[in-house]
């Protein structure tokens, strides 16, 4: 009797836990889908957005749809997102799940739902959140990016730094102050969607033993 309520505990045990990586993996997905609802509209305005020039030379783009407000008073933030990191080939990574905390200061007052998108210029800078948390003007500098095809040729002091931030909120773009913000790998995440404990971020980035999803491959196409 004993060993029967033992195996049965270990099977509910299993089902709930293909439940609940089910239910993970199926939100991931979602958010690869709004990931590619912000690319689209940056690229249905690229007189008013992203510079087209900045996403064709970056090493690394990070994409966080729906940005949520965690405190009334600080106005702290958190999101969870995604990055693609540029290889060799100019080809763009399996996403790899993010998540970004804090850097209040200089955010969008009273935004229902802000998207962001980081834009990395530098390796080096791609490389120091892969290997598990960056807080933005301390471990790289960060400076809101400029917006429209007539900032391509700005010379400003801001554009030499590491990262450009971008907020979209009621489908208008702008550049944002992020200073303080940490961004850190999502482990959680990347296992659900992945489906292997302990992924880590360089596996996705090579490639290793990832095949990407359709709306994966939708994407990194749209990022091209």
């Amino acid at each position: 009797m004993r060993r029967s309520n033992f195996l049965m505990t270990v099977c509910a045990s299993l089902i709930l836990t293909l439940f609940a990586t089910s239910a993970f993996a199926e939100r991931e997905s979602a958010k690869i889908d709004d990931c590619i609802e912000v690319v689209k509209a940056v690229k249905a305005i690229p007189e008013k957005g992203v510079p087209p020039v900045l996403l064709q030379n970056a090493q690394g783009i990070m994409i966080i749809p729906g940005v949520i407000k965690v405190g009334f008073v600080v106005g702290g933030r958190y999101g969870t997102g995604i990055l693609t990191v540029r290889d060799e080939k100019g080809t763009w990574s399996n996403p790899v799940f993010v998540k970004i905390a804090g850097g209040s200061l200089g955010w969008q007052i009273g935004a229902q739902s802000t998207d962001l998108i980081l834009v990395f210029k530098t390796k080096k800078s791609v490389d120091g959140i892969l290997k598990g948390k960056l807080t933005l003007g301390a471990d790289a500098s960060v400076a809101a990016g400029p917006v429209g095809r007539s900032a391509e040729g700005a010379t400003d002091l801001t554009l030499k730094a590491e990262i450009y931030s971008y907020s979209r909120s009621r489908g208008l773009f702008a550049g944002i102050a992020l200073d303080g913000a940490a961004l850190m790998i999502d482990d959680d995440a990347n296992a659900a969607f992945y489906g292997k404990q302990g992924i880590e971020p360089k596996e996705i980035e090579a490639g290793t033993g990832v095949k990407p999803t359709p709306a994966v491959t939708e994407l990194l196409k749209l990022l091209q």
